[in-house]
């Protein structure tokens, strides 16, 4: 549990305080920590994470899921140039959901 609890707080760091320091440095769209969670965490579970995690999601996902987010927010930490390219993705995977769900309602 050590590791989980180490992978929280960092979670919780990088998308709280890094991320959002660097937002206005590097001129990105987005600039609030549940944006960046939600870029990560949809790229870390290949879909808009509400459709795949319970809330809240940093409880609910499974180790390597955490691990996997916890990853892409060090990967944009590294390299800036990927936070606009994922969150366009995150935003286009939504909208593909949004029109799934109209198109096929559940009944």
């Amino acid at each position: 549990m050590v590791e989980r609890a180490m992978l929280v707080e960092r979670w919780y760091d990088l998308t709280r305080h890094i991320l959002p320091g660097m937002a206005a440095r590097q001129g990105w769209p987005i600039e609030r920590d549940h944006c960046f969670m939600r870029v990560c965490l949809d790229e870390a579970v290949g879909a808009p994470w509400t459709d795949v995690v319970r809330r809240p999601a940093v409880h609910s996902m499974t180790p390597d899921q955490l691990a996997a987010a916890v990853g892409v927010a060090e990967a944009i930490v590294a390299q800036a140039g990927l936070l606009v390219p994922l969150n366009e993705r995150s935003l286009e995977r939504r909208r593909a959901a949004r029109r799934l769900k109209v198109a096929h309602p559940v009944r």
